[in-house]
């Protein structure tokens, strides 16, 4: 047990040295990151909400306050994918330093992990930095511990996500082809802009299979005091 605890604590110093570079470079740049991740879910508002939806209502709630939850999952999805996953393969295409990580004398897991929270850093702050905003034009969102394990949980999907693909990739193309075929289409259809329930029945099959549409639903569930767990298994069969 003791060999256990002492490998657990090494390990956990060893993610968060490959974490504590990124900690520094986003200390740095706080201010410039915080308006640079806040302007496309703003413009998503502006479009959809103001533009489109303003006197539309959707699963009984206002089109804003049905959207924003969405926004936020997608933003979590963006920020710790490309966090995570581009910062990676930069490192190992662009700047070579990938290597020099695995020269590290921590586990291999270890250091996926630490690269991993880089990318559940970014989403948290930048999902964060949004809901602050989100708050302040619908002040009856419910926010509550629940919703933010779901955030915590959707950024450590989407992180570790961005790290096997960056993995995977051998150009930095690679990395923009998976995010235009995977990233882009769950960001429209998982359950962002609209109820999954307006879809066919054929067609939510295949949606439900997306992790962007739990993320969306378990957001939806806390923001909107909705039933939590229940979202998660119904809408597998759907009427």
């Amino acid at each position: 047990m003791a060999r256990l605890a002492f490998n657990l604590k090494l390990g956990a110093e060893g993610a968060y040295a490959i974490l504590w570079s990124d900690l520094v470079a986003l200390r740095r740049c706080l201010p410039n990151y915080l308006i640079a991740t806040v302007v496309a879910p703003l413009l998503y508002i502006a479009a959809f909400v103001f533009g489109l939806g303003r006197d539309i209502r959707m699963d009984g709630q206002s089109y804003l306050q049905f959207v924003i939850p969405g926004i936020i999952a997608m933003t979590a999805m963006n920020s710790s994918f490309n966090g995570a996953g581009t910062r990676l393969v930069i490192d190992q295409i662009h700047w070579r330093s990938f290597d020099e990580s695995l020269m590290a004398p921590i586990g291999q897991i270890w250091l996926l992990l630490g690269k991993a929270l880089i990318g559940v850093l970014r989403g948290m702050v930048s999902s964060v930095a949004f809901l602050v905003m989100a708050a302040i034009m619908s002040p009856g969102l419910h926010i509550e511990p629940l919703f933010f394990i779901s955030l915590l949980l959707c950024c450590l999907i989407f992180s570790f996500l961005g790290v096997l693909s960056a993995l995977l990739a051998r150009t930095y193309d690679d990395m923009i082809a998976f995010s235009s075929i995977f990233i882009m289409p769950m960001a429209f259809l998982g359950g962002t802009f609209f109820s999954l329930t307006y879809l066919p029945s054929d067609l939510r099959y295949v949606i439900y299979l997306l992790p962007l549409t739990h993320a969306s639903i378990c957001l939806r569930s806390s923001l909107l005091d909705r039933p939590f767990l229940m979202p998660l298994f119904l809408p597998w069969w759907p009427s």
